[in-house]
């Protein structure tokens, strides 16, 4: 999801989509037909998983929950692979090209303490209350209000990012492959609306993992070829350091997580350790993975309450190797990708690509923007000359394309398509993902206590199907519409942030506090939404602001979003904290399943301690610990 889509992508790479396109002179690979068979077989596969499992999705809970039948190892692959999407590893690898290892905090910090809190402690209470999603759990802790404005926030947000991941997919495709936009948004669309529609959410989860697998597979021989050819990480380290003296006052800062944020100006990404502490690691991180329903759903489709905690347990593990596959390509990408002439290859950010777009006649249509851009990214000058003189063999490329030109220069026949196939099942997992999440949020949460509350489970069961044409619909839409708009991941990324922050205090105070009211939580949740927004667009037409809202003058937008996300949670709580002190709570009766300390938790069966959640939890714990020592 986008909360942890780095800036670098969020505000840039869609930001520029139809420059993009408009710049892009030839694809960056050709397939062969070996390459050609393994996307068919790809497709041939998810569509017929939707098939086989049709059987399987008859009633509302078989379709929208799974049946509660998954295994803790599905559901905590699925539960990972749900947030896998490409966007977000193009979009981190990008970013680690730019900021270095720092990048891999939205990998641990921003995720692993979250996942272990949401599998040891919040579970419990989502699980026994057997909502089918988080706006179910506010509808039962407050009412109906909190609900309907979570709710609606939540479908919105979720059709949107369909959309642009079907966009962005399809640019994507154009160019690396130079297919068809319409080919792709409508080949994709198809796909996910069958194997979606007919399958539910048991089919959404097996895809998952099967995208899983091929994400890895996909990627994993670019680190290893990469990290060979540059003579190990001491060789990576110091190449890296080599390249970077004369762009950067200390290139040993792209390989410290912590040593270098004490202050903003002192590390690449221009952030401060209170802020990603704080704001990454506690609000935006707890705020997603314990709160967005689009993994949330993962893991209650579970089939039993110590499979619902472990399976985020069993994520958090995959998720702090994620670095391996994406960050790493980013940092070899520095020093491994080659120029037609063979000198180091420096990619450029979507202003300079903008900036550089060719006209009529096969050079820059702006000479002097270009050349303005190119100095400014400190391009080398014998290569901006080559740039502005039209020469063929002079090509910008993007922060976001790293993983792809990686990938198109280690991988064969076969094996590119097996990485095309590999970018492809992201994109694809997050289309299904939000498409699903969208459907039992819409039935259970809108259609249901809204418009129809009396009718047949099979009623809803169609209703849901229904859902999922009508939001692929909607998605090609805003697909389509993506392509006319500047900056329109800037307002995706501020959707995401704007609600989930809220949402987040709205929820614990709900979950660990019997006091707080549902008027508090409603008027929390509403105000810290207005809060958030006007936040965002208070920066957003006076960008001078970013200053007062990171405080520091040498924050930049990575920063913003991390303070912003702080400030919405301080300001909720607030506002929950005063309302429910003047307002009446529920009795205590009512909170069983709901609330720490107001719930009777059903008792399980003894395991041995190699089966126990806390013991997988405290070996993820000191991994954690390690990783975080060792790239201090």
């Amino acid at each position: 999801m986008f909360e942890l889509v780095p800036a670098s992508l969020a505000s840039a790479f869609p930001a520029s989509l139809p420059t993009l396109l408009a710049a892009s002179t030839s694809p960056l690979a050709r397939l062969r037909p070996l390459d050609i068979a393994v996307i068919a077989i790809y497709f041939g596969m998810v569509i017929w998983i939707g098939f086989y499992l049709k059987g399987k999705a008859n009633t509302s809970e078989e379709f929208f929950m799974a049946g509660r039948e998954m295994t803790a190892w599905i559901a905590g692959l699925s539960f990972v692979s749900a947030n896998m999407g490409s966007l977000e590893l193009m979009g981190w690898a990008g970013s680690a090209y730019q900021y270095g290892i720092l990048a891999t905090h939205w990998y641990w910090i921003g995720a692993i303490p979250a996942m272990l809190f949401l599998g040891l402690v919040m579970m419990p209470f989502y699980y026994v209350s057997k909502i089918h999603s988080v706006p179910g759990y506010l509808n039962l802790r407050y009412d109906g209000r909190a609900r309907s404005v979570a709710a609606v926030a939540f479908a919105i947000e979720m059709i949107l990012m369909s959309g642009v991941n079907m966009f962005a997919m399809a640019v994507v495709m154009k160019v690396v492959l130079g297919w068809d936009l319409n080919f792709s948004i409508i080949v994709s669309s198809v796909a996910v609306a069958l194997y979606v529609g007919l399958g539910g959410l048991r089919s959404a989860i097996f895809n998952e993992v099967l995208q899983f697998v091929l994400i890895w597979g996909g990627a994993l021989l670019v680190p290893i070829l990469g990290l060979f050819q540059a003579g190990g990480f001491s060789g990576l380290k110091a190449r890296i350091i080599t390249n970077l003296q004369t762009t950067f006052p200390d290139p040993t800062s792209y390989f410290h997580l912590w040593r270098d944020t004490s202050h903003f100006a002192a590390n690449p990404m221009g952030v401060h350790w209170t802020g990603i502490v704080f704001g990454l690691g506690f609000v935006i991180s707890f705020g997603y993975w314990t709160t967005d329903f689009l993994v949330v759903q993962r893991v209650l489709a579970a089939h039993n309450l110590r499979a619902a905690r472990i399976a985020p347990i069993i994520g958090s593990f995959f998720k702090m190797a994620v670095p391996f596959i994406v960050i790493l390509p980013g940092l070899l990408g520095l020093v491994l990708l080659q120029n037609p002439d063979m000198s180091r290859r420096q990619l450029v950010g979507e202003d300079v690509t903008a900036a550089c777009a060719v006209g009529s006649v096969g050079t820059p249509a702006d000479p002097t923007a270009c050349s303005t851009a190119m100095s400014n990214a400190k391009v080398a000058p014998d290569y901006q000359q080559k740039v502005l003189s039209g020469a063929p063999d002079a090509e910008l490329h993007t922060y976001n394309q790293v993983l792809p030109l990686m990938m198109v220069r280690y991988m064969g026949p076969g094996l590119l398509g097996l990485g095309i196939t590999a970018l492809i099942a992201g994109f694809m997992s997050g289309m299904a993902g939000n498409v699903s999440a969208f459907s039992t949020v819409w039935t259970y949460d809108i259609y249901r206590p809204l418009i129809h509350k009396t009718a047949s489970d099979a009623h809803y069961v169609l209703i849901g199907r229904l859902s999922i044409v009508i939001g692929v619909l909607v998605s090609i839409v805003a697909a389509y519409v993506v392509q006319q708009f500047h900056g329109i991941m800037d307002y995706v990324q501020a959707l995401f942030s704007i609600f989930v922050a809220p949402l987040l205090a709205t929820i614990l105070f709900g979950m660990f506090w019997k006091r707080a009211t549902a008027l508090a939580g409603f008027l929390g949740l509403m105000c810290g939404i207005i809060f958030s927004g006007s936040l965002f667009l208070w920066v957003k037409f006076n960008p001078a602001k970013l200053a007062v809202v990171a405080l520091s003058d040498a924050a930049k937008p990575m920063a913003e979003n991390v303070f912003r996300a702080l400030w919405a949670f301080i300001v909720t709580s607030i506002i929950v904290v005063m309302v429910s002190m003047i307002s009446k709570p529920k009795p205590e009766s009512e909170l069983n399943g709901l609330v720490y300390g107001a719930t009777v938790l059903p008792t399980e069966e003894p395991v041995p301690f190699y089966k126990r959640e806390w013991t997988w939890a405290i070996a993820v714990i000191v991994v954690f610990a390690i990783l975080n020592i060792l790239f201090w």
